[in-house]
């Protein structure tokens, strides 16, 4: 039998949630899961072009984190595996559709693409091509936030910044610099690592000396958690503590989410590197699986009602990807446009 980290098992009897937050969770994971399989169909039918990097099976992590504990007026910060983040931020899945066709409507203009997702309007911050670019973006929204309280005397400025990265931007020198400054100023932000086991094709446990990344932060005197990413009320709870802790003023939390991609790096990724025993461990641990399971079992819904979110969801992303297509291409006549800060 194939040995897996696994974090500690979440009790779910203990879970306190009501049945409208349950199913707003429910839907946002499978708003996820529909809409990375609906540009799998839509790259290999040569609708989207460069680099895809799908979110199936990592869903548990984005709605626990976004949806579960944070605020609509909070920050979030992703990597080149952003389209689902974009999404649990509240940036419509027909404007996500359109950036990844290149088109004008999409939320960066259609000038970003899959890897480069921004919303100043649902204060995403961006997805990054580079392994740990955004951390230090991420931090400085923190500073700000905390800036703007403390030194300018704004008591509104209570945000709170989610920062979104995986395992192997852990071994990035950014990634320790930025620990060190947010536990030394106390910063308002959670460091979200969703470790799911593979750096593009390294295997995490060859790359690092010490393979429980939430232990990192003890370094700086900064806390860690370990979280069983493929449960959604783990990663709830986990982010709800931190987010509280952030907004009374004690700091930042490094959690570090257990969890699996489903689908390969990419789309242009073969999968050949993981043994198919390694897949079927985490297959069985689907967190939208074990998320339906929890609402029916504890009465939070019937298994109809979750069959018409489903439906409903799948008609959201059909209108996604129609008003995608039907949208216009950039004018080539604003190439150089949105390059510098327009005059105002």
């Amino acid at each position: 039998m194939i040995q897996e980290r696994t974090a500690p098992e979440f009790d779910a009897s203990k879970a306190v949630i009501t049945r409208e937050e349950g199913l707003r969770l429910y839907e946002d994971m499978v708003l996820g899961r529909f809409f990375e399989d609906k540009c799998a169909e839509m790259y290999y039918r040569g609708k989207m072009f460069g680099f895809v990097h799908l979110y199936n099976g990592q869903e548990a992590v984005s709605t626990g984190i976004i949806k579960g504990a944070m605020r609509s007026d909070d920050y979030v910060a992703s990597t080149y595996r952003d389209h689902v983040h974009a999404l649990s931020a509240g940036v419509p899945a027909r404007n996500v559709m359109a950036e990844l066709f290149g088109k004008e409507t999409g939320c960066s203009k259609g000038r970003g693409g899959s890897m480069h997702m921004f919303s100043a309007e649902h204060r995403l911050l961006g997805g990054y091509a580079f392994i740990a670019e955004g951390i230090p973006v991420a931090m400085g929204a923190a500073f700000n936030a905390k800036y703007r309280r403390e030194a300018l005397g704004d008591q509104t400025a209570d945000q709170v910044t989610a920062c979104f990265f995986g395992d192997g931007a852990a071994n990035n020198g950014q990634f320790f610099e930025c620990l060190n400054m947010s536990a030394l100023w106390k910063l308002p932000i959670l460091y979200v690592v969703e470790n799911n086991k593979w750096a593009i094709g390294m295997a995490h446990e060859r790359a690092t000396s010490v393979p429980e990344i939430y232990k990192k932060g003890a370094a700086f005197g900064l806390h860690g958690v370990e979280v069983d990413g493929m449960d959604v009320l783990a990663v709830r709870q986990a982010a709800q503590e931190a987010v509280a802790r952030a907004r009374a003023g004690e700091g930042p939390t490094l959690i570090e989410a257990m969890t699996y991609r489903f689908r390969g790096h990419s789309l242009a990724d073969p999968d050949e590197l993981r043994s198919k025993e390694e897949k079927e461990f985490w297959l069985a641990r689907d967190p939208i699986k074990k998320f339906a399971g929890f609402m029916v079992e504890y009465g939070h819904a019937t298994a109809e009602e979750l069959k018409a979110v489903e439906k409903k969801i799948q008609a959201l992303v059909e209108e996604a990807v129609q008003f995608g297509l039907d949208s216009p291409e950039p004018d080539p006549a604003d190439l150089k446009k949105y390059i510098f800060a327009e005059d105002v």
